[in-house]
């Protein structure tokens, strides 16, 4: 499911390469209705990364798992994707650490509290 639909590819990524912050776009669970909020992420060759803040709690990481469409918005670029749970151990704590890379480790300690999943999108 990698459909454009405002921007082209190019531009979504070039706008990944520029921006710390981005809009996901996902379903409810129990509602159905598009969700929107804004995320911090970590772009990594052709994968995104996506770290909940309260792990495997937070909502809308329960509601990609439900269903894994997800909507990725940089700044008016977006597209459409099919997202990945990431639940081994191992690659979760590399992803944590790409976090405090970029985003820094206390502001990484100061907002997000559960370090048991995280979410890879291929873009």
């Amino acid at each position: 499911m990698r459909e454009s639909t405002r921007r082209t590819p190019a531009e979504l990524k070039d706008r990944l390469a520029r921006y710390r912050g981005i809009k996901i776009g996902v379903i409810g669970r129990k509602t159905g209705q598009s969700i929107s909020l804004p995320v911090w992420f970590v772009w990594e060759g052709d994968k995104l990364y996506l770290l909940p803040v309260k792990g495997s709690g937070t909502q809308w990481y329960r509601n990609v798992l439900k269903n894994p469409s997800i909507r990725i918005d940089a700044r008016g670029a977006a597209s459409a994707f099919r997202a990945s749970p990431i639940k081994d151990a191992k690659v979760v704590k590399s992803v944590v650490g790409k976090f405090r890379e970029k985003y820094g480790a206390a502001d990484v300690k100061k907002y997000y509290s559960k370090f048991d999943v995280a979410v890879a999108v291929k873009v």
